[in-house]
């Protein structure tokens, strides 16, 4: 048995994992799908001084309440920021790191210096009259999407030597997704043998598109 962390994307909730989380199960592991600070189905708790810090330490304690020791970690979209900050924590106790079409920081690096002139004026414009709630991007709106904190955004991670503990990390790029963010991932890994590098035949949603291999994907990592 393994026990996995799942950590779903900004706008979004646990509901993403749903059939992941399910088919684990039924495979024999234990799984926490986080539930974070104003998102989903804690959307009701949003308020606008919502960190970065605020989404790990809601993991971190999760965590701690599910007694994990040690666990395989995966993290979705903006998942990837929450996971890598999870990681200068806890990389000791985490046997393998799956990022699913997600950003993947380096030390001192937001999700703002990751993303360009067109993301930036969404997520500044989307949230003039609602200040700290940037809306969901265009093209992903969705009535089960709700705003997510700016403050998420421009918090930068900052290693602490704790996640180069980690002895696997994987990388699931999606590649019917365009225009992507994630092509720069790609390129920093598919080619690195640190890494184990898959690709999947999906928009960005891969847990809907490509379920099964994702669940392989998971299962490999047990």
């Amino acid at each position: 048995m393994t026990d996995f962390v799942l950590v779903h994307g900004a706008w979004g909730g646990s509901w993403a994992f749903d059939r992941l989380a399910s088919d684990l199960r039924a495979a024999g592991h234990r799984v926490l799908v986080a539930n974070l600070t104003g998102l989903g189905q804690r959307k009701a708790e949003f308020h606008p001084g919502i960190t970065l810090t605020t989404h790990i330490d809601d993991v971190c304690g999760q965590i701690a309440e599910a007694g994990f020791g040690r666990f395989v970690l995966a993290g979705h979209s903006w998942g990837g920021m929450v996971i890598t900050g999870l990681a200068t924590r806890l990389g000791g106790r985490i046997d393998t790191i799956v990022y699913v079409d997600a950003f993947l920081p380096q030390n001192g690096q937001s999700l703002w210096d990751l993303t360009g002139e067109w993301e930036h004026n969404h997520y500044i414009g989307s949230q003039k009259h609602s200040p700290g709630a940037v809306a969901p991007l265009p093209g992903l709106e969705s009535p089960v999407l709700s705003a997510h904190p700016l403050l998420t955004l421009v918090e930068a991670v900052g290693y602490t030597g704790e996640e180069a503990k980690i002895p696997r990390r994987v990388y699931i790029f999606a590649n019917g997704w365009q225009p992507t963010p994630f092509a720069k991932f790609r390129d920093a890994v598919q080619d690195d043998a640190a890494w184990e590098y898959h690709e999947a035949q999906a928009s960005h949603d891969v847990m809907r598109d490509q379920p099964e291999q994702l669940l392989q994907i998971l299962l490999g990592c047990a």
